[in-house]
């Protein structure tokens, strides 16, 4: 049954992506650079890891939030942000993170922030990673 969900919203979203292509402005995006200092210096935004459970527990970028994409729309509660705050949100190349952030916007996150070369970007820059779950 969940599965079956799971492949549904996977379906929508692909499905909403091809008829209104999102495109991440230079406005939405942040560089892993600056995440990085932003963690460092404790004032990181929410950050949500949109990846697959496997992937999350394998290294993430330290603080963030797991919601897999298909889980966006019931698991949005778990991303505290308040008004325009940002919320960073990344996978490992793109498409997931868009959905996701497709689905917070729908959900009344204004600010949704994509990681710039997501978690492939982060990991190649050879930035700190955290592995296991969420504490």
């Amino acid at each position: 049954m969940i599965m079956r969900l799971s492949n549904w919203l996977t379906v929508v979203s692909l499905s909403l992506m091809i008829i209104f292509p999102v495109h991440a402005s230079e406005d939405s995006e942040i560089n892993s650079a600056e995440l990085a200092e932003m963690i460092a210096a404790g004032n990181a935004p929410a950050i949500v890891d949109t990846r697959s459970t496997f992937e999350y527990e394998a290294g993430h970028i330290p603080g963030a939030i797991h919601v897999p994409f298909w889980t966006t729309l019931w698991n949005s509660d778990k991303i505290v942000a308040s008004g325009h705050d940002p919320v960073v949100v990344y996978c490992a190349h793109g498409p997931r993170a868009y959905a996701a952030g497709m689905m917070l916007g729908l959900k009344g996150f204004p600010n949704v922030v994509y990681l710039n070369g997501h978690m492939s970007g982060w990991s190649k820059a050879k930035l700190p990673e955290t592995v296991g779950s969420e504490p």
